[in-house]
């Protein structure tokens, strides 16, 4: 007999705003959603903006490569309000403008800005073949993102031949909230999550900060290991192999992808 995803209790690291494609496909199929806040952003103040468009002025790059729907929106919502929106809208345009998938495509074109070019896997390697596809060596490239990114992109985009800037826009923390987890914690204590989808390498972080500060790491793991366990893309997985987790990479790098591989999972006999 198939075991099937309705009825399962499946978490997902994201709070539940940035939660409600994941909450969808799950409701759909009858399993039952848990949205776990992990992270929030810590935004390096109004300077940003100015500190961002100071380097376009000196870097003068051809490309701006925009790594999250997040980095776009706190740039675009600091410059309204230090009314400089259509000084940054220009900056920007005045780029070829990569998006690395959907969301931050729609965030971009949400603030009257053209993207040239989406990789078909969203993520940095998938950024880094449209680059080689463009055979853009010696051109110029700023990527605004989180402080608390790795260093791949920008060795992967230099390796390929291309000069980088990244401009750090936030910091990333593990959610000071935690009232929001009384459930899952109760839940996971009893054995009754079935799931959980890990959605990046600082959702894993905060996700083991928030939870060793009600429980022993060996009883964590012991409750993980009878889980099902899903990363969206390598670098997730790779951040919770440090904790000793085993997972499953999702095939597409996405939340529907990540909720698909969850699915497939329970579909096995």
């Amino acid at each position: 007999m198939e075991k099937l995803i309705q009825g399962k209790t499946i978490a997902i690291t994201r709070t539940k705003e940035d939660s409600e494609e994941f909450i969808q496909l799950a409701s759909k199929e009858n399993a039952i959603p848990i949205p776990l806040p992990t992270i929030e952003l810590v935004s390096k103040g109004e300077k940003i903006v100015d500190d961002f468009l100071d380097s376009i002025k000196e870097f003068n790059p051809d490309y701006s490569v925009f790594m999250s729907s997040k980095a776009v929106k706190l740039l675009f919502d600091v410059a309204k309000n230090n009314s400089k929106h259509h000084e940054l809208q220009l900056a920007v345009a005045n780029t070829m403008v990569v998006a690395v998938g959907p969301k931050t495509k729609a965030a971009l074109e949400s603030e009257g800005i053209k993207v040239a070019h989406m990789p078909n896997r969203y993520s940095s390697v998938g950024v880094g073949e449209v680059f080689t596809r463009l055979n853009a060596v010696g051109k110029k490239v700023i990527v605004p993102r989180s402080g608390a990114s790795t260093e791949f992109l920008a060795k992967l985009l230099e390796k390929i031949g291309l000069v980088v800037k990244e401009n750090y826009l936030y910091d990333v923390q593990a959610f000071s909230d935690t009232t929001q987890w009384k459930e899952f914690q109760e839940l996971l204590s009893k054995n009754k999550i079935d799931g959980i989808v890990y959605t990046s390498v600082s959702s894993v972080r905060g996700f083991f900060e928030i939870m060793l500060q009600s429980c022993e790491e060996k009883d964590l793991l012991k409750h993980l290991e009878k889980i099902q366990i899903v990363a969206i893309g390598p670098f997730t997985a790779e951040e919770l192999r440090k904790f000793n987790v085993n997972t499953k990479i999702a095939d597409v790098h996405t939340v529907p992808g990540a909720f698909e591989a969850m699915k497939n999972i329970f579909s096995l006999a």
